[in-house]
């Protein structure tokens, strides 16, 4: 039982409560391997940490032997798909959803073995679907049912536009786990509902209902809200190691905890020997720490070695002389007119931020041209070779 412990740990919901244990039961009376499904849009396919909570769950259960089907969107991908927030995510032309989902699955085999994973695209049922049949299988689903999804229920509370194709996704979802006869679907908490019309569909189909095993949302380096690509809060697993160290080192130390449980590979015993340390040690002593450990998850341990070394040269020395500053060549930059303010050449060096963020950290001292603070967005910029920048914390940028 000892695995089952392990297969438990972070899980957030499970349905039914001790649905994990009686299927199980039933792989070992059957004598086969269960099928655990996890299923994805390829909309965005930068994975970070957020996507590897659910993903070293899996592999936990490849490690076993059960067999991960890894579920492409091929077909809904097409169609959009209801974000959670108040505007439905724009629908994908086939070529990038081929493209996208290359790149998806390539990125997985970071955690999972892919070779062994069962890998299918739902266009290839959905695409051949009768309109009948999907008559069919709309009649199987009340609008009460729907409407108990947080996000269409307020917005439908609020007047906000739900489109038709929004309601059917969450079905279409469910029809999948009807074809690949999955006996586990995992999710993030955010999916709990869409997971759980699988399972209906699957009773109304007279099979076995599957489990659904949510893990929680890992929040991002802002420590507010999860970890998602257009909130520019994620630790990509596709990051350089000294990326990867320095964001870690960023999070808010009330987010340790959570980063210790959720984004580390340590065994039970060395999280809560951490967790017991941060009680009384240094937070950036155990960040670097947890900083380490996910450099070695995603590359190895002589990159998290070197990666600590950078960020101690880097950010830790009060002199500037030994720091790396990068390279930028001037005429890459695009000027257009005979003056140049603060505020557009910081812009363009951290085209990742908007404008109004920068302004922020120009008015707020976090912005240094050649060791000086310059605090007006709006003062002249001389553009020279050698002009060294610093914005926040982690980006040295040289003029050349």
């Amino acid at each position: 039982m000892e695995s089952l412990k392990s297969l438990k740990e972070n899980v957030a919901i499970f349905l039914p409560e001790n649905g994990l244990e009686e299927k199980l039961k039933l792989a070992e009376k059957e004598n086969r391997s269960l099928r655990i499904k996890l299923g994805f849009d390829p909309t965005a396919p930068d994975l970070h940490l957020g996507h590897a909570v659910v993903l070293k769950k899996l592999k936990e259960f490849q490690d076993l032997g059960h067999q991960i089907v890894i579920l492409v969107g091929s077909f809904t991908a097409q169609i959009g798909d209801p974000t959670g927030k108040n505007k439905s995510r724009q629908p994908l032309n086939a070529d990038q959803v081929q493209k996208n989902a290359e790149t998806y699955i390539n990125q997985l085999s970071k955690i999972i073995n892919v070779d062994k994973a069962e890998i299918v695209f739902n266009s290839d049922w959905l695409d051949h679907l009768p309109f009948s049949d999907v008559i069919q299988l709309l009649s199987k689903v009340t609008v009460a049912q729907l409407m108990h999804r947080n996000d269409f229920n307020k917005r439908f509370i609020e007047n906000t536009p739900i489109a038709m194709h929004e309601l059917v996704y969450p079905i279409l979802q469910a029809y999948d786990s009807v074809q690949i006869n999955a006996d586990i679907e995992m999710g993030g908490t955010d999916q709990l509902f869409n997971c759980t019309m699988g399972r209906q569909l699957q009773e109304t189909n007279g099979d076995a209902a599957q489990i659904v095993l949510c893990m929680p949302l890992l929040r991002g380096t802002d420590g507010k809200e999860k970890m998602s690509k257009s909130l520019n809060n994620i630790i990509g697993l596709t990051d350089e190691p000294n990326e990867m160290f320095g964001k870690t080192m960023s999070i808010p130390d009330d987010l340790l905890e959570e980063y210790i449980a959720l984004a580390t590979d340590f065994s039970i015993e060395e999280k809560a020997n951490l967790n017991e340390r941060l009680k009384s040690d240094n937070p950036m002593l155990i960040k670097k720490i947890v900083a380490k450990n996910i450099i070695t998850q995603y590359h190895s341990e002589k990159d998290a070695e070197a990666a600590e070394a950078f960020f101690n040269n880097q950010f830790q020395k009060r002199n500037d002389d030994n720091r790396v500053f990068e390279p930028i060549e001037i005429d890459s930059l695009q000027i257009t007119t005979e003056k140049i303010s603060v505020l557009e050449v910081c812009h363009q060096l951290k085209n990742d931020l908007s404008k109004t963020a920068v302004r922020r950290l120009i008015e707020s001292g976090a912005v240094q041209i050649n060791g000086e603070k310059s605090t007006d967005p709006l003062a002249d910029f001389l553009v020279e070779k050698e002009t060294k920048i610093k914005i926040g914390k982690r980006d040295f940028f040289e003029l050349k």
